[in-house]
């Protein structure tokens, strides 16, 4: 928890209504990812640290569909129905927050993804400090564009917000724009609130009008300005949705280097904000880390891999054009290149799975290896076990599953197929080129092929009786 002397207790009002009409989707706006999060989470995790209570989440465009998908979050919806503008929103949400007036209300959109959780606890300290009506976050642009403009009054304070379809020529050239994340005294809003009109181009109750009632009421307000110009990026469109997460991956890369991770090249890499890699760790060129993915100090990962909730050990490697998912690779194993491990497996210390292995819901024990070209699934494999090129479990039979079990120390041929459920024992050879249907006992070899044939001549015959008429030579 973020915490201050002048901290004061915080409510939460999170505008998420939208539909998001130039992202041109079915899907609710703050549903759409940015860097592997919907935009809504973002904006949730940078108010976390505040602990603000209650947090209102006001919906309206698929509204069911934002609700489940924050379902269990300890968060009050409220639907916004019909859509009538930013105030309007804010007071449908009236009876939640008007019901808690000595909490500060902090009300910000929904579609800020690179909102910093230390630039929301910075507005709120000043807020509490300068005794404001209202505290509202700004950056100055060099290029303001859609966003709404600060006006000021000859001495300096705030005005008001004036809307860029709705601003005069003279206030277009103002730099400084809303960032849509404000603080308000409840009692002082609530003085307001009633006094919204949508006397504007879009029709509707802005939430900015606000900050003009209560400068015009004699009410101070007050203005932050953002740590950086970027935490003010709302998110409209799909080049805009693409600018964030880039601008995040951007920001994540630099925090692990600034740790001690090695990115070798930052414009191909990306790791999700839910994964831990370490120090000394080595991201290689166009390596994606997604989900709660942990990979450790002296592990390797790349080029061209792809890694989703996966645990990958101390000096483990991810060789090229891998694809790993929901499994564990422990310390010194290596994997790839070109190898799919797939949900529910587990590398063991230094084993080796090699280039065209696919792995499902397997257990390769230490030291053990699978160096190409085989598919294990539903299987358990012991220690110092080898897995000759071409072996297939055959795991399926159309309706069920079945288990195969490849004891410690056992050697399995090439080109083999094991048909499951099946044991090949400790220290059991499986003769190459083998259908084994039966358990092979410890120490045993195993055999399942015809026995091979030799005719002598019989490609000279075949050559002569096939050759056609008149044929010389």
């Amino acid at each position: 928890m973020l915490t201050s002397p002048v901290m004061p207790k915080v409510q939460a009002v999170v505008l998420a209504a939208g539909k998001g009409t130039r992202l041109k989707s079915s899907r609710a706006k703050v549903l759409h990812p940015a860097l592997g999060l919907p935009l809504l989470e973002h904006v949730l995790r940078a108010i976390a640290p505040l602990e603000a209570l209650p947090v209102t989440v006001v919906v309206g465009f698929e509204a069911e569909a934002v609700e489940r998908a924050f379902a269990g979050r300890n968060l009050v919806f409220v639907r916004q129905d019909p859509p009538l503008g930013t105030g309007h929103a804010l007071q449908v949400a009236r009876d939640r927050w008007a019901a808690h007036p000595d909490r500060t209300l902090l009300v910000l959109n929904g579609d800020l993804p690179l909102l910093r959780s230390q630039t929301v606890h910075r507005l709120l300290e000043v807020h509490a400090r300068s005794r404001a009506a209202a505290t509202l976050l700004s950056i100055v642009l060099g290029e303001p564009g859609a966003y709404g403009r600060v006006v000021r009054d000859g001495k300096g304070r705030v005005a008001k917000i004036v809307e860029a379809k709705d601003a005069s020529p003279e206030e277009r050239g103002l730099r400084e724009i809303n960032a849509g994340v404000y603080a308000f005294e409840v009692p002082r809003l609530l003085e307001v609130l009633g006094q919204l009109r949508p006397q504007n181009a879009q029709g509707e109750y802005y939430l900015t009008d606000l900050v003009g009632l209560l400068a015009a009421a004699g009410h101070p307000v007050e203005a932050v300005a953002a740590a950086e110009p970027s935490e003010a990026f709302g998110v409209n469109s799909r080049g805009e949705l693409a600018t964030a997460s880039r601008l995040l991956r951007v920001r994540r890369l630099e925090a692990l280097m600034a740790a001690g991770v090695a990115v070798e090249d930052p414009e191909t890499t990306t790791v999700g904000l839910d994964a831990e890699v370490a120090a000394d760790a080595v991201l290689r060129p166009f390596t994606l880390i997604e989900g709660r993915t942990q990979v450790a100090a002296g592990a390797s990962v790349g080029p061209f891999a792809r890694l989703v909730d996966s645990e990958i050990g101390v000096d483990a490697q991810v060789l090229d054009h891998c694809l790993l998912r929901e499994c564990v690779v422990e310390a010194g194993a290596s994997i790839g290149p070109f190898a799919h491990i797939r949900p529910g497996s587990r590398i063991g210390a230094k084993a080796r799975v090699g280039n065209f292995v696919e792995l499902k819901k397997t257990l390769l024990g230490a030291g053990s290896k699978a160096p190409h070209l085989s598919y294990v699934g539903d299987t358990t494999v012991g220690p110092g076990v080898n897995i000759g090129a071409g072996t297939i479990t055959c795991n399926y039979d159309g309706v069920s599953k079945y288990p195969t079990h490849i004891e410690a120390g056992a050697f399995v041929g090439s080109n083999s197929t094991l048909v499951a459920p099946v044991t090949v024992g400790a220290g059991a050879y499986v003769g190459a080129g083998s259908v084994i249907t039966r358990d092979v006992p410890p120490d045993a070899l195993g055999v399942g092929r015809a026995r091979q044939l030799i005719k002598e001549g019989w490609a000279r015959l075949r050559r002569e009786r096939t050759k056609p008429a008149g044929h010389q030579g």
